[in-house]
């Protein structure tokens, strides 16, 4: 058996669980001064920071820095840092080392500073030219959050200096490194205040703030009160019971009451908060249960707010006809009729350019007539070109087959034997091994390149790109949809989440809790299972978002397989085989979700 590897899902977007309490978060607030305002150009002079935990400082760091170059008069000026100063101070490349080991103490610390990109900009900067790597920190920038948060009817402007005084900050700013950290630090303590009765509480939330939240919101904050802290769906609805938005969380009551914070910047969900009345829970007992449930939900509901995973069926696929003489064409569903599909795609321009992929490989009529078997060649009249009869009148050989690009089995020329290896080609591309698409497009790609036709090797490379992202996923999902029965487990905490599949769909999923008697539990849980029929296609009887949902799960490396009947395969030198090209069109090619 060939195991799935994950690809990317997308579902609904939301800002997941938000979990890192402010009180529990170790702030390092930090100041610089510079040479200059171009962290390519200019160097760092001064450090200043101040590590704060609950309110509370826990350790400061300050430093001179020997720049290496002239302090221009007019920052000597502004600063009082003079060249003599920093004659004797250590360099950058001995004190970085100092301020990344004072930002690593602990692993809940946000870097914080006034006007955050330049300081951050400075070291980012600083970094590279010493051939360290930029941890990354979560960044709280308190010059953004006041221009959130403090009209200018409430402060004549947002910079240090007027924040630090209306917060009534014990230290002014000097533009000196530690006194404007110091500074920062009480500008960042009544900023937090000021978003505590907003809902604002934890470190993600306040990264998100944008704007105060609206009456609305605030008006509809009581609905989250009563929600359990536990894992599920949740439904928003209006007055009339009519759903609105759909989501799903690991802590049902702590990502309902985000939408009513400052962290909610979202313009539709503010409009939304308007209308909400009321919340619906739905707790699942597993994450891939809520995942699946949200999905279907969405798909049956159609509520307005969401903006992806709405429409499932307004999909394209490509799709090989069944006829004597096989084309291409771009359907909107599978049909039980034994071709070939390749996709969903979300849009058919996509999946146009998939089906042009596979003609520039493969030499099939794209014309729409319907070409008797042919009995041999026929004349027009004149003697010119040859014909066949069809439905009892004569149609020409297309300008295809005059440009050598179509065998033209409309007149006969090309044999249906001839043709119908052709067809097998095609379909061998579509549902096992790509390798001829792929060889004729890299090698056109190739050479239009060389001749420095680089938009026409483009278009090659987006084509390509689209009918290996469509092959790969229809080969995916029909490896999985032909599984009749299998059940897998994923360590949760203490338990065993356990899943059952079948067709492709989630059966039933529950977790085996410590202490509970292993096999009773499955014989209970397959028991109790939704019974699947088989069908066809690529995912017959579920959502194609749904089914690689559980192909990621189960391509998990934490994921076991407990059973399973029949065989869960995939063709050896499949699309899977050259997932890599579908990342050429830069997500032009992405499939439906």
């Amino acid at each position: 058996m060939v195991r799935q590897s994950a690809a990317s899902t997308g579902v609904q977007t939301s800002l997941g669980d938000l979990g890192t309490p402010l009180a529990a978060t170790t702030f390092v607030v930090l100041d610089l001064e510079t040479t200059g305002t171009s962290a390519s150009k200019a160097r760092i002079t001064e450090v200043g920071a101040v590590k704060v935990r609950g309110g509370e400082v826990l350790d400061e760091l300050s430093t001179l820095v020997d720049p290496g170059v002239l302090i221009p008069a007019s920052i000597t000026l502004l600063t009082g840092i003079t060249q003599s100063m920093v004659a004797t101070a250590p360099p950058i490349e001995d004190v970085l080392p100092k301020v990344l080991a004072f930002l690593d103490a602990d692993p809940d610390t946000a870097l914080v500073a006034h006007n955050a990109p330049f300081d951050t900009g400075f070291l980012k900067a600083a970094c590279e030219r010493q051939g360290l790597e930029w941890p990354g920190y979560p960044v709280v920038d308190t010059l953004r959050l006041a221009r959130a948060l403090l009209p200018r009817g409430e402060v004549r402007n947002h910079k240090l200096g007027t924040l630090a005084a209306f917060y009534g900050a014990p230290t002014t700013p000097s533009h000196r490194a530690l006194d404007d950290a110091r500074a920062t630090v009480s500008v960042l303590h009544g900023l937090i205040e000021r978003l505590g009765p907003m809902g604002v509480h934890s470190l993600e939330e306040l990264r998100a703030v944008n704007k105060p939240p609206s009456r609305a919101q605030i008006a509809r904050r009581h609905l989250a009160e009563d929600l359990p802290e536990e894992p599920g769906v949740y439904v928003f609805t209006d007055a009339r019971g009519a759903s609105l938005y759909v989501g799903k969380s690991n802590n049902l009551r702590r990502r309902v009451r985000s939408y009513f914070t400052a962290a909610e910047n979202r313009r539709r969900i503010r409009e939304m908060a308007g209308l909400v009345e009321g919340v619906t829970p739905i707790v699942c007992t597993t994450e891939l249960e809520a995942s699946v449930r949200e999905l279907r939900i969405i798909a049956e509901r159609k509520p307005p707010f969401n903006r992806r995973s709405r429409n499932p069926e307004r999909v394209s696929w490509v799709k090989l006809t069944t006829d004597a003489y096989p084309r291409l064409s771009v359907v909107r569903a599978v049909r039980d009729d034994g071709a070939p599909y390749i996709g969903p795609y979300a849009s058919a321009k996509d999946a146009e350019r998939a089906k042009e992929a596979l003609l520039h490989a493969v030499p099939l009529r794209q014309c729409t007539h319907t070409p008797s078997v042919p009995k041999g060649k026929g004349r027009a009249a004149d003697g010119s070109a040859s014909v066949i009869a069809l439905g009892g009148g004569w149609a020409e050989p297309c300008v295809l087959a005059q440009l050598g690009r179509c065998g033209a089995p409309c007149d006969g020329t090309e044999s249906l034997q001839d043709y119908t290896a052709h067809a097998d080609a095609a379909a061998e591309a579509m549902t096992g091994d790509p390798a001829r698409v792929v060889a004729a497009h890299t090698a056109r790609i190739g050479e239009l390149a060389a001749a420095l036709r680089y938009e026409e090797a483009a278009g090659h490379r987006d084509r390509l790109a689209a009918f290996l992202a469509g092959a790969r996923r229809a080969q995916r999902l029909s490896a999985l949809s032909a599984v009749p029965h299998l059940v897998a487990s994923r360590r949760a905490g203490t338990g065993w989440e356990t899943c059952v599949v079948r067709h492709g769909r989630l059966a039933a999923s529950a977790v085996l809790r410590p202490g509970t008697d292993p096999a009773a539990f499955l014989a209970s849980l397959v028991a109790t299972a939704e019974r699947v029929p088989a069908g066809h296609g690529p995912s017959p009887r579920a959502l194609p978002g749904e089914s690689e949902l559980i192909l990621d799960w189960l391509a998990d490396p934490a994921t076991r397989l407990v059973e399973i009947e029949g065989e869960w395969t995939c063709p050896l030198r499949s699309a899977e085989a050259h997932a890599e090209l579908t990342h050429w069109a830069h997500g032009r090619a992405a499939p439906a979700q």
